[in-house]
């Protein structure tokens, strides 16, 4: 009996430490699993092979009574985990309420620039008006940005936020501001 299958079943008795032990030793092969099943993924998907390990992972060990027979049957379990995890990923991007109706625009290099003519501040102002009752520090950041003309490092360090946040916060209040100015 392999070491995974004498996991599976201390799993399977109830024995807390075994899925601690389950991890590294079928990580890689999960994986290599994650990235083929993400091969069929379209471009520009946001999840990560790693992510969807972990997820995966979580899901099968957090079962209640998990009974895999073997690897085999464990690996077969990860790989309808990740199907799922995928699925579900699919299903949640085409509802209305994500964005599913909509075309998707790349927003890299879209930055909005000064002099910009009384006409368009105004109504930058308009969606910034309604940005900031939806999301304060997204306003608050575009503020920062465009009005005091600070570079996005130095917006985050006033925000007291990773660099990165604020490149997502940035990316979401230029979306906002583009589709609320586009719509007048």
């Amino acid at each position: 009996m392999s070491d995974v299958t004498q996991i599976l079943d201390a799993m399977a008795d109830g024995d807390p430490k075994a899925a601690d032990e389950l991890m590294p030793l079928v990580y890689e092969e999960l994986r290599r699993l994650a990235v083929h099943k993400m091969g069929n993924e379209p471009a520009g998907h946001t999840l990560q092979a790693t992510a969807l390990v972990h997820e995966g992972f979580v899901r099968l060990v957090g079962q209640s009574n998990p009974e895999w027979q073997n690897r085999r049957h464990f690996f077969s379990a990860a790989a309808e985990a990740m199907r799922r995890i995928l699925i579900e990923r699919a299903r949640r991007k085409q509802r209305i309420k994500h964005g599913g109706e909509l075309d998707r625009v790349p927003l890299d290099g879209l930055e909005i620039q000064f002099p910009v003519p009384s006409d368009d501040l105004l109504a930058i102002n308009d969606a910034l008006i309604q940005l900031e009752a939806q999301d304060s520090r997204a306003a608050e950041l575009v503020k920062l940005r465009f009005f005091a003309g600070l570079k996005q490092k130095e917006v985050a360090e006033f925000l007291g936020i990773s660099v990165r946040t604020a490149d997502n916060i940035w990316a979401f209040a230029r979306a906002f501001l583009f589709s609320e100015i586009n719509h007048e």
